[in-house]
């Protein structure tokens, strides 16, 4: 049953499937034209022919003219009769058995030529239907045959043993036509199916190709063996200076290159020394590749583009340099310790002068300026993954502002807290985290940020900006900082003042990014500076750190 409904479901099915069925419904349509055409002529023949001898001439020019006309019926509302296929194939083949029998009861001299062609009326129609549906017409027609015989017998016609064992192997081929035609059109719309799929599947796995071409960093052209550019990808477009779609003379775009590509096929060799293939574009490396081996017909050009080798061979430089740095800062931190501690008991010596007591001063500030930079370059190369939690800014900068007062001896400096709106300002950020870099900030503004002679006064605000946006700013009333400086202040190693480090803000940017946050400078009207610090929203946050601590 499973496999009837599949096949009367591909009756449905798309494009190839009903193409076919219609071929098929087509070819069934005109046959049975033909076939009573065929019928109207034995019917029609002439007397003096004697053959076939008619029982009742009548009775054959009434059947084989209803029939005829009922043939040219099903033809002429082929396309209309798709939708509904099953049933008019189930139609048509009941008037064909009928027809078949009644035409070999008016002409039985014809009998054989009249069952071998409805055998063909039965073979096409199992390609269209089931095969329970189509073993039934099967059934039918020979049934067909052999009532006829019965019927016959029962008017006084005596039916010999060769009729019915004519009829019964007549039945037999209709069971073995059908199932076989069945089969056979299961078959072919699986393969039709499939077919179609790979088609669909091959188109999809060009387009793709295609688009990782185009889309591709490098440089990619096919040239054929007239030097003319078949395809081109958008990056040696741009290299070689945005060429009109008409310019495809190789020779003409690129001279340089098609030096190279013509010395290459002759000889053999590589010219891999970079070149510039158009004015204010970077130099390549051309390569090229053959599409089938010993074939010239047609070549692949790659171009390397070498600002893009020289950034990957820096970025893979800066990667070793900072481990190496963090080995080099491991190192220091063992006779660091030592000489800070040896400065430490040279200082309670009682005999030392002034000058030899301000040395060890000296000596001891930059040992403690050498040992933030040795922990800011640790802390770089060990950082953690971000782990963003929901917070509450207002209630989170509250209770920043308090532990950071009880650990740290403000004297005349003022740290406060502003929590703008009656709604809570709601972010995602990994805790641990945004106090380092909050403590940073609030740092170097209670440091840096202060007039001449005056007490340092710093805010913490947390607040929404624009389409709900939480933003953390600490704000000093200080001198702040001049643009040249400010362009560079997230700089590593920058700093403007003797015992700095230069990685503070550096690193606050770089923990900022880790929880998909900006860090920003900006200037405030009428004096003073302003860290802002944008974070991720947390009805959109959630899927962001989940992202950030698989990174």
């Amino acid at each position: 049953m499973t496999r009837e409904v599949a096949s009367t479901a591909s009756l449905s099915s798309p494009a190839s499937g009903i193409a076919t069925i219609r071929h098929e419904l087509s070819f069934l349509n005109l046959f049975r034209l033909v076939q009573a055409l065929v019928y109207a002529g034995l019917a029609y023949s002439p007397a003096w022919l004697g053959w076939p001898e008619l029982g009742a001439a009548g009775f054959a020019h009434s059947v084989t003219g209803l029939y005829l006309l009922f043939a040219l019926v099903s033809l002429l509302f082929n396309r209309r009769s798709m939708p509904y296929a099953t049933m008019a194939v189930s139609i048509a083949l009941v008037v064909d058995i009928v027809a078949a029998v009644l035409a070999i009861s008016a002409m039985h001299d014809a009998r054989i030529g009249i069952s071998m062609m409805l055998a063909v009326n039965l073979s096409a129609g199992a390609l269209i239907l089931p095969l329970r549906l189509s073993s039934f017409f099967a059934a039918l027609a020979t049934l067909g045959m052999l009532g006829h015989l019965f019927v016959g017998n029962q008017w006084g016609s005596n039916p010999g043993d060769r009729d019915l064992l004519e009829a019964a192997l007549f039945g037999l081929a209709y069971f073995a036509s059908t199932t076989l035609c069945n089969v056979l059109g299961r078959q072919l719309r699986a393969t039709e199916a499939l077919a179609e799929q790979r088609s669909t599947d091959l188109a999809n796995l060009a387009q793709v190709n295609e688009l990782i071409i185009r889309r591709m960093k490098t440089g990619v052209l096919l040239v054929d063996d007239a030097n003319r550019i078949h395809q081109i990808n958008e990056s040696a477009w741009m290299l070689l200076g945005n060429p009109g779609a008409n310019q495809r003379d190789l020779g003409q775009l690129a001279p340089e290159l098609s030096r190279r590509l013509y010395h290459w096929m002759t000889s053999g060799k590589l010219d891999e020394t970079a070149t510039q293939l158009a004015d204010g574009m970077p130099e390549v490396v051309p390569r090229f590749s053959r599409l089938a081996p010993n074939d010239d017909s047609h070549v692949l050009i790659f171009l390397d583009d070498t600002s893009l080798l020289s950034r990957r061979a820096e970025e893979l430089t800066l990667t070793s340099l900072g481990r190496l740095s963090a080995s080099i800062a491991h190192e220091i931190r063992n006779p660091l310790a030592a000489i800070r501690y040896s400065a430490q008991l040279l200082a309670e010596s009682q005999t030392m002068d002034s000058s030899d007591q301000r040395m060890v001063e000296i000596i001891n500030n930059h040992c403690i300026r050498l040992n933030e930079i040795i922990e800011n370059i640790l802390q770089l190369s060990r950082r953690e993954r971000s782990r963003p939690e929901t917070l509450d800014l207002g209630h989170w900068a509250q209770d920043f502002v308090e532990e950071y007062s009880q650990g740290n001896d403000l004297g005349a400096d003022s740290l406060r807290v502003i929590a703008g709106g009656n709604e809570p300002v709601v972010a995602m950020a990994d805790p641990q985290q945004l106090q380092q870099v909050v403590w940073n900030l609030v740092q170097n503004a209670l440091r840096y940020g202060r007039m001449p002679g005056e007490p340092a006064r710093v805010m913490v605000v947390a607040r929404q900006g624009e389409h709900g946006v939480p933003i953390l700013e600490v704000i000093d009333r200080g001198p702040g900082i001049a643009p040249k400086v400010a362009a560079q202040i997230f700089e590593p190693f920058y700093t403007t003042h003797e015992y700095g480090t230069g990685l503070g803000l550096y690193l606050a940017r770089q923990m900022s990014e880790a929880n998909q946050a900006a860090l920003d400078y900006v200037r405030v009207a009428g004096g003073g500076s302003c860290f802002r610090l944008v974070l991720t929203p947390a009805h959109k946050g959630r899927s962001t750190g989940e992202e950030s601590s698989a990174a």
